[in-house]
């Protein structure tokens, strides 16, 4: 049987196993004390003070914006290279998601464009930044815009779990935001199998989030509107909780938390390791012009999430999906982040047009997605290296 070599792969261990059997044998399945241990522990490692885990980021992503108020009439800004939740979120509000375009070097929200999209939409309440790749936004330069404007910020840092601002400080820190975002997505930094976290300081969204997560309903460490059921002679009722707003069930279980925080105790080794396979493609690359590795220059804050070339395809005279089949029939799996958002149907019924957003349509011609994961090997990753040049020369 021919080997595979996936784009993406998550590394279970035998810690992983033994704290997901933990649960399994001993300890509730879910809304135990896993997902609150979970919670503080991320929160503990970005360095903000509250957490809120959820079934995936996507929800997190819809609770996050409802958690501000985005409503109809409103207007949210993101980016076109994300996948399609990001602004999916948005509508789930039933506002309106603006894109704007990317700088070239890192890939992300380009602030001046920022600027320009902003004064072009006078109701624009958020900015939702998309780290691409594990690279962080330049969130100084952005937040001063928020801050400008009075505009709230959500970091989608889906791909930077483990990633720093380009001041040091952790990506999920929220020092220049209100909410940041992670996916436990297998291929993500860290697998929960699905899931996703919201980090944030504001005592009073923390709250928010978590009535949301869980049907809008408050239990017994609020206070209560209805004073009449929820109390016996001026004694809480034990038994009583209170649905103050409508919410969903977007519970993570204690199953996936267990693994969760489990991975969590080697994400810098991931990050390591990402990083070891990450030079050793730049090294290779190095001397091609046919090649051209993405977001060189911010190596040192990343988190590596996804390895990125930009390819000349007219150049070399293959077609990208040329190029992708016959990596695949030697058993190489790439893949593409992301087709712009702009481009989908559904955007595009919506009169979306992706020509406007040059920066954008340009990368997504040109971008492939090389296999890179924590067990990649380096016998396995000179083979997709010699491959890759063989089918490009």
């Amino acid at each position: 049987m021919k080997k595979i070599i996936p784009y993406g792969k998550h590394f279970i261990d035998q810690d992983d196993i033994d704290a997901v059997v933990d649960i399994l044998k001993h300890k509730n399945l879910t809304q135990g004390g896993e997902v609150e241990s979970f919670e503080n522990a991320v929160a503990d490692f970005v360095g903000a003070k509250y957490a809120v885990a959820m079934s995936s980021w996507t929800a997190g992503l819809h609770m996050a914006n409802l958690a501000l108020g985005i409503k109809n009439g409103d207007s949210v800004i993101t980016s076109p290279i994300t996948f399609v939740a990001t602004s999916n979120s948005v509508i789930y509000c039933n506002a309106k998601p603006v894109f704007s375009d990317i700088d070239n070097s890192s890939i992300n929200l380009c602030p001046k464009k920022l600027e320009q999209t902003i004064n072009d939409n006078p109701d624009v309440k958020a900015i939702i930044p998309v780290h691409y790749g594990g690279v962080s936004c330049d969130m100084e330069s952005i937040s001063q815009l928020a801050k400008k404007y009075n505009l709230f910020i959500i970091e989608d840092a889906a791909h930077a779990l483990g990633a720093k601002h380009f001041d040091g400080s952790m990506v999920g820190s929220c020092k220049f935001s209100v909410m940041t975002g992670f996916s436990f997505h297998p291929v993500k930094s860290i697998a929960a199998g699905e899931g996703g976290m919201i980090t944030t300081n504001n005592y009073d969204i923390y709250k928010t989030l978590l009535r949301l997560r869980s049907h809008g309903i408050n239990k017994l460490d609020d206070a209560f509107i209805n004073k009449e059921l929820s109390t016996t002679k001026e004694t809480s009722n034990p038994w009583y909780y209170e649905m103050q707003e409508l919410g969903f069930n977007y519970r993570i279980t204690d199953i996936q938390c267990a693994l969760g925080k489990s991975q969590l105790n080697k994400l810098d080794t991931f990050i390591n390791k990402r990083k070891y396979l990450v030079d050793r493609y730049d090294k290779a690359f190095s001397n091609l012009n046919f090649i051209n590795p993405i977001q060189k220059e911010f190596r040192a804050v990343s988190s590596h999430h996804i390895y990125v070339v930009r390819i000349d395809f007219e150049k070399i005279k293959k077609s990208r999906a040329e190029v992708m089949n016959l990596l695949k029939n030697v058993g190489i799996i790439t893949q593409v982040h992301y087709i712009p958002v702009t481009s989908q149907p559904y955007y595009a019924n919506l009169k979306y047009i992706t020509e406007e957003y040059k920066n954008s349509l340009e990368f997504y011609k040109e971008c492939l997605t090389l296999p890179l994961y924590f067990s990649l090997t380096d016998e396995d990753q000179d083979y997709v290296i010699n491959e890759l040049k063989g089918v490009l020369e």
